[in-house]
Formats: structure tokens, C-alpha cells, sequence
């Protein structure tokens, strides 16, 4: 079987076990590993170009990220997930948002606030031209930079996990129609009340945020499964004609 994973750069300054962690979550979160599907040691080892050792230290730490699941007798798969599983990580993403985004309203510095300002201009290009590679890269670097901006490194990380579990659907939420123009909006609604200083409404404009995107996602889950449905019905009916 061709190889999906590309083998480790062993010139990193990191732990070999990190190195392998991050590559195996890039290709959880990219689709090259699928949800569902059965995690081999041996078989990502040889890919990698790696001994099980840090595979199985990598497979360990994922688990504790909620990327895999390891199930007894069984094996080791990544994570499906289900619509309770995003349920709850939105809920507690909402309320760890809106204490970020307050926070950020406090100790933001000049030019952090230019930056995010900045960023914005940047999406809205990227958004005219279509470009939804460019647009998600610099989200990610909108929300980051909001998150350093609260002054909370416990904080920064515990989002950064959430927000990666979450990462897969990132895509497909803002391909949906009108969420990206949407998102950009709400984006606007929370540099105006961190720049105002107003950690009151820099905290409602996250939770509102937080929930559009969640309507959203979960919006765009329900019309895949109703299209595969249908494309499955479809399917069922030729062969029973034939």
C-alpha cells in the first residue's frame, strides 16, 4: 500500500515523540487519517520512518487530545465525532472564549490592536478573491492573537486543544453558505468592543460568535448526511431495477 505519511525529518531541535505527535494530528486533522479509521503502530512506524516507540507515545498523548480512542481488545482509531461530542466542546469553548476575548479587552497593547485590525482587512481580501486556504490560515492567526492578547497561558493552551479537536470541520463550516461575509462581521463586533476597552461586550460579541458557528456546522453536517442519504437511496434503487 502507498504511503500517506511523509517520514520524519530527524533534524527537528524537538522530542522525536513530539515530532511524530504533530504529524500524525496534521494528518488526523487533514483528513489523510480518516475518523473511524484503525490506527496501526507498525504500519505508521514504517511510514514514518520511525520505531513503534515514539508512535505509541504519540498514539498516547492523541488520546489524551481526544484525536484517537483506544479501545480494549480491539485497538486504536481515530476519534469520530459525534454531534453531542461537538455539543459539548462548543459549550465549553463558548464560555473559555468569552473570558479570553474579556480579558483581551484589559490587557491588549496598541499593537496587537492594529494587527487584529489588520487581519481583518487581509480575510476580507481573501474572502472577495474566494481563497479558503488563506482564509482559514489567517483566522487561525486572528484567534491566536486574540488568545496571547488575554494573558493567560493555561488559557491559551486549553483553547488552542478544543479549537484543534474541531479543526477537520473548520473547512466546511465557512463553505457554507454566507457564514464566511457572517464571520467576518462578528469578527468585527469583537476588535470594536476590545478596542473599546469593553470586556462586557467583547464577551457577549464571543458567545455569539461561538454559537453562530456552531448552528452553522451543525447545519452543514445535517445537509451531507441528508445528500449521502438520498445519494444511497438512489444507489439502492438502480440495483434493484436492474
Amino acid at each position: 500500500m502507498e504511503n500517506r505519511l511523509a517520514p520524519i525529518k530527524l533534524d527537528s531541535y524537538q522530542p522525536l515523540r513530539e515530532v511524530v505527535c504533530e504529524s500524525l494530528r496534521e494528518a488526523i486533522r487533514n483528513g489523510v487519517l480518516k475518523p473511524g479509521e484503525r490506527i496501526m503502530e507498525i504500519q505508521l512506524a514504517e511510514e514514518l520512518g520511525v520505531s513503534r516507540t515514539p508512535v505509541r507515545e504519540a498514539i498516547r498523548k492523541l488520546e489524551l487530545e481526544g484525536y484517537v480512542v483506544m479501545m480494549p481488545r480491539r485497538g486504536t482509531y481515530v476519534a469520530n465525532m459525534s454531534i453531542r461530542d461537538i455539543n459539548e466542546i462548543f459549550e465549553i469553548r463558548t464560555a473559555l472564549e468569552s473570558l479570553s476575548n474579556g480579558l483581551a479587552a484589559e490587557h491588549i497593547t496598541d499593537e496587537e490592536l492594529e494587527h487584529l485590525q489588520r487581519l481583518l482587512v487581509i480575510i476580507g481580501g481573501y474572502i472577495k478573491d474566494g481563497n479558503i486556504e488563506k482564509i482559514v490560515e489567517t483566522d487561525i492567526e486572528f484567534h491566536d492573537l486574540m488568545y496571547h492578547a488575554a494573558r493567560n497561558q493555561r488559557l491559551v493552551g486549553i483553547i488552542s486543544n478544543l479549537r484543534d479537536q474541531l479543526t477537520r470541520f473548520r473547512t466546511l463550516s465557512m463553505s457554507y453558505p454566507g457564514r464566511l461575509e457572517a464571520t467576518l462581521d462578528e469578527h468585527r463586533t469583537i476588535v470594536e468592543a476590545i478596542a473599546n476597552g469593553d470586556r462586557k461586550a467583547a464577551s457577549k460579541a464571543a458567545e455569539q460568535h461561538m454559537e453562530n458557528s456552531e448552528k452553522t456546522l451543525l447545519k452543514a453536517m445535517d445537509e451531507i448526511k441528508k445528500k449521502n442519504t438520498k445519494a444511497g437511496k438512489g444507489k439502492k434503487k438502480k440495483a434493484a431495477d436492474k
